[in-house]
């Protein structure tokens, strides 16, 4: 993983048009409204990372996408994926997001009409954590 290059994709993400149907890009899933990229994971071709190494490289993205457009808090999904177990339609990306992490460091990116999010899935047990971000034109529910 590598902090410059996943602040790059976040970026290409925030200015490039979203996917007219739902399906893979180079970067991840994407579809109407929204990309959900991978930016890394535990398990890769440069050796096993640690679940704290992914969280690590997180706060590392977090804090510089704090310095651009401000500090925002992180934002629980647990309240998400209980409305959607209980039968609530969840919007995409929302609702696959609520599945992927407890917690997403949130922001509207400055001069855009979109929203980025950056998580990790997995806990603490989990190995093979993927750091992944979500740019979206929807706000969060």
């Amino acid at each position: 993983m590598n902090i410059a290059r996943c602040l790059e994709t976040i970026d290409r993400l925030c200015s490039r048009p979203f996917p007219e149907e739902h399906g893979w890009s180079d970067v991840g899933r994407g579809g109407p409204g929204y990309f959900v990229a991978e930016l890394g994971s535990g398990a890769g071709e440069c050796g096993e990372h640690t679940a704290d190494d992914v969280d690590a490289y997180r706060e590392g993205i977090a804090q510089r996408l704090d310095d651009r457009w401000g500090a925002g808090p992180p934002w629980g999904m647990l309240t998400l994926r209980v409305r959607g177990e209980r039968g609530e339609e969840i919007p995409e990306p929302w609702a696959t997001v609520s599945v992927l992490a407890d917690q997403v460091h949130l922001w509207q990116a400055a001069g855009t009409d979109r929203w980025v999010a950056l998580g990790v899935t997995g806990d603490d047990d989990t190995p093979a954590a993927r750091l992944f971000a979500v740019v979206t034109d929807m706000a969060p529910p």
